[in-house]
């Protein structure tokens, strides 16, 4: 429960992050590459240190970081718009999933000492994986509510934020920072969990608006508690045989996901 709680809490807020930063609102860690880039790394550490403490959670940490820098400098060059950033994280995502499933052909027995992992579950966290991610999960929740502010400001666009005296640059790089914090931390616990980035953010901008002083602890509370139940129905919905929570989050994702692709006149984030 306690793995449910903190990974679905640092996925939503990390969402929460990536759409503020990116100024994209199909921005998530699982859509642009971030848990990708986690997971490649975690699983990594695992092969080459695996009796090092705390080496998988630093791991995870540093590949979501490098992941989520690549797609934006790729997504910057090319214009930052919302297809640019897309693609660019397809394509990251892409080949760092080729990197995990070598590592899965390679090494068999440490995926099999991490059940669910690929897909995403919570039945292989243990008290030591939580103390371990804790901190990282500490550091990104107490780093994004102190951007908060800053956030609302960025809302205003760039020219506004920077005419208000934000350092627009330092703010990204901060939110990035955040973000992958999170990321890691909830892929160090939880595997490659998707679309709670996702979802989670604009259940909680639809419900109480785009004030990111109440929405980043808002999503964070609407992540966990989705992980969580969704969690419970998978363990029942076909006992006595127990469905990855993963599994189920892509079910109820990808046709969100779909809906906010297709939508031609769906409106900008910010308002």
């Amino acid at each position: 429960m306690l793995g449910g709680l903190f990974s679905g809490a640092a996925l939503a807020v990390a969402g929460v992050l990536l759409q503020a930063v990116l100024n994209n609102a199909m921005a998530s860690p699982n859509v642009i590459g971030v848990n990708a880039g986690a997971g490649f790394f975690a699983l990594f550490a695992m092969v080459v240190a695996p009796a090092v403490p705390g080496a998988m959670q630093f791991a995870s940490f540093l590949g979501a970081l490098g992941c989520s820098m690549l797609v934006y400098l790729l997504a910057w060059r090319a214009g930052l718009s919302r297809t640019t950033l897309v693609l660019a994280g397809l394509a990251v995502s892409g080949m760092l999933t080729a990197g995990i499933n070598t590592l899965k052909l390679l090494w068999p027995e440490i995926v099999a000492s991490s059940p669910g992992f690929l897909t995403g579950g919570l039945s292989g966290v243990t008290m030591k994986m939580l103390t371990a991610a804790f901190p990282y999960f500490v550091a990104g929740m107490l780093l994004a509510l102190f951007l908060t502010v800053d956030l609302n400001v960025l809302c205003l666009g760039e020219e506004s934020a920077t005419g208000l005296g934000l350092h627009v640059t330092r703010t990204r790089f901060l939110g990035i920072l955040a973000s992958a914090l999170l990321a890691g931390a909830a892929v160090s616990l939880a595997g490659l969990l998707s679309f709670v980035g996702l979802l989670a953010p604009h259940i909680a901008r639809r419900l109480i608006g785009t004030d990111y002083r109440i929405l980043v602890p808002a999503s964070a509370l609407l992540g966990a508690a989705f992980v969580v139940v969704c969690d419970i129905a998978a363990r029942l919905l076909f006992a006595p045989f127990e469905l990855p929570v993963g599994i189920l989050l892509s079910l109820i994702g990808g046709p969100f996901f779909l809906s906010l692709l297709l939508h031609r006149k769906r409106r900008r984030i910010y308002v």
